[in-house]
């Protein structure tokens, strides 16, 4: 068992001490558990987000999961990661800024069209009749697995499209094809599927079966005792199943 979707209290919507994650997801019997906080995006103009960690708190989160890492050696195996959307004007300075916490891998989570800090950005999880958003988020997301950084795309299917659902399924069809061409896994989100978000969406998830693209669960856990919800976790596995789909029992880092 492994979750690589795991977050701190550093980005100020996570509760619990780094450790107590740890220590849950042996309890659990996970063999491997991936720390991707949302990175400290470097944002020109001042601009601070106010759902990922600082700058100023990156060095921080690199040394306490490296520590827990040495500490734990021999019952878990713990990695560096962070969660980060493709921003294209601002990827490569964000990427040589990252490199020196020497991460060990990297999740795309799309969470804003457009660049986060510009005034037309948009929240890909809000809700739109805009075909040119959704235009807009897919190929943004596919940009960013071109590039070759990530390891999966989290919550592909955040962006929250209310228009016509046939123009939904064309789209998101293309959408997952082109994934399962770049051979990058996609995240069933357990969050989202726990708090009955907009996504998981069934309708993406029916495409993803007849594409039948590589597939992880992501507990996206921003609480520790996420660690302990084996009930939900098997729904969630029994609800892929009867989609015909087997998510990966391991992924390469």
């Amino acid at each position: 068992m492994f979750n690589l979707h795991t977050h701190t209290y550093r980005c100020h919507h996570a509760k619990g001490k780094d450790e107590e994650y740890v220590i849950k997801a042996i309890e659990n019997g996970y063999d491997l558990i991936g720390f991707s906080d949302h990175a400290p995006y470097l944002f020109p103009n001042g601009y601070v987000s106010t759902f990922r960690m600082l700058p100023s708190d990156a060095q921080n989160y690199a040394d306490s999961i490296k520590a827990l890492r040495e500490k734990y050696k021999g019952k878990i195996d713990i990695k560096l990661g962070f969660e980060l959307e493709y921003y294209p004007r601002l990827i490569d300075k964000e990427i040589e800024f990252l490199k020196s916490l020497d991460y060990d891998y990297l999740i795309l989570g799309q969470h804003y069209v457009d660049n986060e800090y510009e005034d037309y950005a948009i929240y890909s999880g809000s809700p739109t009749k805009s075909p040119a958003v959704l235009d807009k988020y897919i190929s943004q997301v596919i940009l960013g697995a071109k590039s070759g950084l990530f390891t999966y795309i989290a919550h592909p299917d955040l962006i929250n499209f209310k228009g016509d659902n046939k123009l939904y399924i064309q789209k998101m069809t293309y959408f997952a094809n082109e994934l399962k061409k770049l051979n990058i896994p996609i995240e069933f989100n357990f969050l989202g599927y726990t708090d009955k978000r907009n996504y998981p969406n069934k309708d993406f998830w029916q495409i993803v079966s007849e594409v039948k693209n590589d597939v992880v669960i992501g507990l996206d856990a921003h609480n520790p005792n996420v660690y302990d919800d084996k009930e939900n976790l098997n729904r969630a596995k029994k609800y892929l199943s009867s989609l015909g789909i087997s998510p990966l029992d391991k992924i390469e880092l």
